[in-house]
């Protein structure tokens, strides 16, 4: 039998939203969850640009800066899967809620920081309480639009949101900085909190309990391997391959994920079960989340800096700057679920859109430290978000496909663990290649102490060598990913509405 076969296909049943078709508050709906999903989103870019503005004011050292994103990252990254599981036994309305007032209650004590300890343990109760929000909030979807052409359309307005997050972040990050206060970059938060937290309150149903336990042992190991293998990523990034904080805690965390992997097949009640991973769709979906999460870093990080330090722009400029590539992000994500999913399936949407990242990381290669926006930027900013677009509109609906309601939590937790885990391999490994790349450049161009002109055209080439290798990593993700997931369109709900009309073409691509 295969994995397909083996798992329940999604339809009504414990822990089913329960929103009919003809409901009309669904769509209300949709709008609390993107709002809630785009506050996680952006708030992981929104304080790169506060950042200096945050270190003047609370006076700590650029060694420390660091932890005001690691202190999120481990938090989130390594309780994920947790709080995925915990969404489907205790409810996701009760998840949803509890995950917006902690959120929102973190970021008003992070904005009111008066000293680094103080920033530090609310980056990571936000990250913590991101955790439990962000699978949530893509179950709450998942299980709500089950109609197929109704759920195109809802995927597509979320994938708009997850895709392009970032770099709203950005945009937001640089105005409230350059015209209020680092400080409103954690307040903003509570705008989006209080807005779906009253949707959610009005319009979510309590939905039954599935019945199945917590798999403790399960918690207790993926969570202690996803800490390490964050945490070790991140000291890479920031100390070195060599250290013994980052190779001797990267080991700890790969035993720790491999013992988490035996034990899946052995628990009798597995927090993350065999048959959501085993689908060669669903599985394509989480590589496709960890193979974009590393390549993506390129663009949101090195090109900042690119703009900031080398060509000078300030940070509303910068987020301005990245206003093209959102717009083209959310509506290649649109595109991408309404039109061509149905048709076609996500492997058309994946490789293709790897193979657009490609093009378009390469075609950033060609900045220089004059480079105007019109010439060298617009074009490949543009062309990566196309690419975007496309691989969110279908790795995110893939990825909660075909799961039983009950299952729709760790499913989506799963897709957000890829990301993270992507996210950090990329902060070490392109910070780590970029750093090397200077260095040899200097060593092959300047005799004695190093010009300033010189420092910055080995910073450039940096740049330019990251881009290369991440249009390396998203070709060769158009492979991986294109392999793994099946040709044709995703089978439909066994019982949602229009399952019926859905179900021969489905059959007959799986065929």
């Amino acid at each position: 039998m295969s994995a397909r076969s083996a798992a329940p296909a999604a339809g009504p049943g414990p822990g089913a939203a329960g929103t009919a078709a003809g409901d009309s508050r669904r769509w209300l709906i949709l709008t609390v969850i993107c709002t809630a999903y785009l506050m996680i989103t952006l708030d992981v870019t929104v304080m790169n640009l506060a950042l200096p503005s945050a270190q003047e004011a609370l006076d700590f050292s650029n060694a420390d800066k660091q932890w005001i994103l690691t202190a999120y990252a481990l938090c989130f990254g390594s309780l994920l899967l947790f709080c995925g599981r915990l969404a489907d036994l205790v409810g996701r309305k009760e998840t949803f809620l509890i995950g917006l007032s902690g959120f929102a209650i973190a970021s008003a004590v992070g904005g009111a920081s008066t000293s680094f300890g103080m920033l530090v343990a609310a980056r990571a109760c936000q990250g913590a309480f991101a955790a439990l929000l962000a699978p949530t909030a893509l179950s709450l979807l998942a299980t709500t639009f089950t109609d197929p052409k109704e759920r195109g359309k809802a995927f597509g307005v979320f994938s708009a949101v997850a895709a392009s997050g970032g770099g709203i972040g950005l945009l937001i990050g640089g105005a409230l900085t350059s015209g209020l206060s680092w400080r409103w970059c954690m307040y903003v938060n509570l705008v989006f909190a209080a807005i779906a937290l009253v949707g959610g309150l009005m319009l979510l149903a309590r939905q039954p309990r599935s019945g199945a336990k917590m798999d403790v042992p399960g918690v207790v190991v993926v969570s202690g391997g996803m800490f390490c293998v964050v945490y070790g990523f991140s000291n890479a990034a920031t100390h070195s391959w060599h250290a013994t904080s980052t190779w001797a805690v990267l080991a700890a965390g790969g035993v720790l994920l491999v013992t988490f992997a035996f034990w899946m097949f052995r628990a009798p009640q597995p927090l993350l079960p065999p048959r959501v991973v085993l689908d060669r769709n669903r599985g394509g979906s989480y590589v496709t989340a960890l193979i974009v999460g590393m390549g993506s870093f390129g663009v949101l990080l090195f090109l900042i800096y690119y703009m900031q330090t080398d060509l000078g722009y300030s940070a509303i400029t910068s987020g301005v700057a990245l206003l093209p590539m959102v717009v083209v992000t959310a509506v290649a994500s649109n595109v991408g679920n309404i039109i061509v999913m149905p048709k076609f399936g996500p492997r058309p949407l994946v490789a293709g859109g790897m193979l657009i990242n490609a093009g378009g990381m390469a075609w950033l290669t060609r900045i220089g430290p004059d480079s105007s926006y019109a010439a060298a930027l617009l074009g490949p900013t543009v062309v990566i978000g196309l690419g975007m677009g496309l691989i969110y509109a279908a790795a995110l609906r893939t990825g909660t496909s075909g799961v039983a309601p009950q299952d729709a939590g760790i499913a989506s937790a799963a897709i957000s663990t890829g990301q993270q885990l992507g996210g950090a391999i990329g902060t070490a490994l392109l910070n780590t290649i970029a750093a090397s790349a200077a260095t040899d450049y200097l060593s092959g161009h300047a005799h004695g102490k190093p010009s300033p002109v010189q420092v910055h055209l080995a910073t450039i080439h940096g740049y330019t060598t990251v881009f290369w290798w991440c249009t390396a990593i998203f070709a060769a993700g158009a492979v991986v990913c294109g392999a793994m997931l099946r040709g044709g369109p995703l089978p439909a709900p066994a019982h949602g509405p229009g399952a019926k009309k859905a179900a021969a073409p489905a059959e007959k691509a799986r065929s």
